[in-house]
């Protein structure tokens, strides 16, 4: 049996306006919403012409994805909830452990072509449970070689917030999509009772750890 969320986009962006993203991001809801039907009339004006490949595994055949030319990751963390959980999503404090503090110095990855937009399709997620127990490293040449592309940090934080039954103990993953040029991978987990965005280094493996990954992305301005 599937076990792929198949939430509607227009769900998906109605979940971000009852989470007050419109305020967060400085506009009208109106506006708001604007920016998120223009990224899904594109996916609905370049729909894919096969069906999503991950439909069978643990994910999201499709992700309206809300990016840092809106709202910054670290606002939209502590909106991140646990299913049947209140308690707010967490930084990880490591993430300020170097000179180069906090999120913005992760950037995706330019091979990536990850669109520059305030909202953007994602098709085909896939959490990515076979890479538990593999070297990030390792596990990121399969996905490439599969012709997929690793989540960033705006996408992980969407996908948590549109669908957190995703994020589970021991289903927990990666986003290989989104680096700063070190060791640092960036990744979603549990920890007491929230959403995690931490980061592990890039050659330890954790058997709790997958890493997601996507088939597509359709920019609004395609």
């Amino acid at each position: 049996m599937s076990t792929a969320v198949t939430a509607d986009l227009g769900m998906q962006l109605q979940t971000y306006i009852d989470a007050g993203y419109p305020k967060l991001a400085g506009l009208s809801r109106a506006a708001f919403e604007e920016a998120g039907h223009a990224a899904i009339g594109a996916q609905d004006s370049h729909e894919a012409s096969t069906p999503s490949k991950g439909d069978e595994a643990p994910g999201l055949r499709r992700l309206l994805v809300v990016t840092r030319e809106l709202i910054a990751p670290e606002v939209r963390v502590p909106l991140l909830r646990l299913a049947g959980s209140v308690k707010p999503g967490i930084v990880d404090r490591n993430h300020d452990s170097d000179a180069r503090k906090g999120l913005r110095h992760y950037q995706p990855m330019p091979e990536l072509a990850v669109p520059v937009a305030p909202m953007y399709v994602l098709l085909g997620i896939d959490r990515g449970d076979e890479f538990r127990g593999v070297r990030p490293l390792d596990a990121a040449e399969v996905v490439a070689s599969r012709d997929r592309s690793p989540l960033t940090i705006d996408e992980g934080i969407s996908l948590v917030a549109v669908a957190p039954e995703l994020l589970v103990k021991n289903h927990c993953f990666m986003l290989a999509g989104s680096t700063r040029g070190d060791k640092r991978m960036p990744a979603l987990w549990i920890a007491d009772g929230a959403p995690k965005l931490g980061w592990c280094y890039d050659r330890n493996p954790h058997s709790w750890l997958g890493m997601a990954s996507a088939e597509r992305r359709i920019s609004p301005a395609a």
